[in-house]
Parts: structure tokens; sequence; C-alpha cells
């Protein structure tokens, strides 16, 4: 069965399951290209999907781009795991909050096991799990001292 897939609208491309389809895609300048890899990350097998995951993560829109770090992070629920060309994607955008990948990379530690993990990647695994502990100790306290002002200020009244 042949199958017509909308690239304008990006309309049935999360059922993409055609690698080949994806490339032509891809060759012709078709838009909705991020949509279409997540359609592959679901639908294909792991070293199927990930070279075209990996182009589409390079693409000049930001929204498809997104999209196309959203399809990583599929990969790594489903699969738990990745290639090596998909973490070295996730390496070179950054784990950080403010990194197009943040998401991805969460996905990434969550369901793939630490110990199948890329040296950066557990070590940023620790690092976040600090930052994180340390942040809800900052707000604890910054909860704790407001409280503490209402509850002087509400006496003085």
């Amino acid at each position: 069965m042949t199958r017509s897939w909308d690239w304008v609208t990006g309309e049935g491309l999360l059922g993409l399951d055609d690698p080949a389809e994806w490339d032509a895609a891809f060759e012709r300048g078709e838009r909705n290209l991020g949509t279409a890899a997540i359609g592959l990350a679901f639908n294909c097998l792991l070293e199927d999907a990930s070279p075209r995951i990996v182009r589409a993560t390079q693409l000049p829109d930001t929204a498809q781009r997104g999209f196309a770090f959203t399809a990583v992070g599929t990969a790594a629920r489903l699969n738990g795991a990745l290639t090596p060309e998909l973490y070295e994607v996730l390496r070179a955008a950054g784990p950080g909050r403010r990194s197009i990948a943040v998401n991805a990379v969460g996905d990434t530690m969550t369901f793939v096991p630490f110990r199948d993990l890329p040296p950066w990647l557990k070590r940023w695994k620790v690092v976040s799990a600090v930052l994180n502990k340390l942040e809800a100790w900052r707000l604890r306290i910054a909860y704790a001292a407001e409280d503490a002002w209402q509850a002087l200020r509400g006496r003085r009244s």
C-alpha cells in the first residue's frame, strides 16, 4: 500500500515508516522533516531512523529542529538506547536547561540505563541531580523565610 504523506501540513507524518521516503523528502527540500523524524522514531528500527534524525537536528527551521530532538527523546524512550551518532548530537546541543535538547537529554537519562550512558552523560546526570537538589533546598528555605515573614507581619497588625 502506497501512502501519500502531506509534507505541507505535516498531516500523517507521525505514521511515517519508510526511511527512503524521508530521504526523498529531504532531497526535495520538503517541510516538516522534524515531524516526520518523530514518525521514523515511532515506526522504524533505531538503526534505520538514527541517520535521518541526526540530519533533522541540523535543519534550519528551529521548530523542526525541536521536533527532531523530540524524535531523539522518543527513540530513547522506545528503545532504551541511542546510537553513538544520536549521543553525539545531544552532546553537541548541550544538556543545559537552555538547550534545544533539554527534553531529549532528560528522556535519555530516564529511559536509558545508567550503565549504558556515555561518560559525559553519566557526569551530567550526577551534576543535574545535585543541582536539582540544591534548587529544591533553596526554594524550601525561601518559602520558609517568606512564611516566617508573613507570620511575623501578621502578629504586628
